[in-house]
């Protein structure tokens, strides 16, 4: 059946609409954990905390923050550019590899072959963005 382009631009508009509701949620749930970490950090500041700790925290605050910047340019100007998205999958992919040299011993077999299936699709992502 021949569908026009009125249809589809109505179908696209749709998907775009439902895209970017998914990613106004997932904002506002970053926004969320990162202020309620900043006002704990505020709160609780006087209490000693290790070194390791404190820096664990500053690197998820950056990692939110990265997040956030990242939605709102979704949001505001659609799909991210390409160099954006290659280097999130470099090194989501450096990522998993470092995970799975580390564990791989620890995971059940189904956990790690789909892993590995993931990682394969990234490589070839990689290669296409390149």
């Amino acid at each position: 059946m021949y569908r026009g382009n009125g249809e589809n631009n109505k179908n696209n508009e749709q998907i775009q609409g439902f895209e970017n509701e998914r990613r106004m949620d997932h904002f506002r749930n970053i926004v969320e954990k990162q202020t309620r970490t900043e006002r704990h950090l505020e709160e609780y500041g006087d209490i000693p905390r290790s070194q390791e700790n404190l820096e664990h925290v500053q690197k998820l605050q950056q990692k939110r923050e990265n997040e956030i910047q990242n939605l709102k340019e979704l949001i505001v100007h659609g799909e991210r550019d390409s160099k954006n998205q290659l280097e999130n999958t470099e090194k989501r992919f450096l990522y998993t590899e470092g995970y799975l040299n580390h564990n791989a011993d620890y995971m059940d077999q189904e956990t790690f072959q789909n892993t590995k299936e993931k990682q394969e699709r990234r490589k070839e992502q990689i290669d296409d963005l390149s």
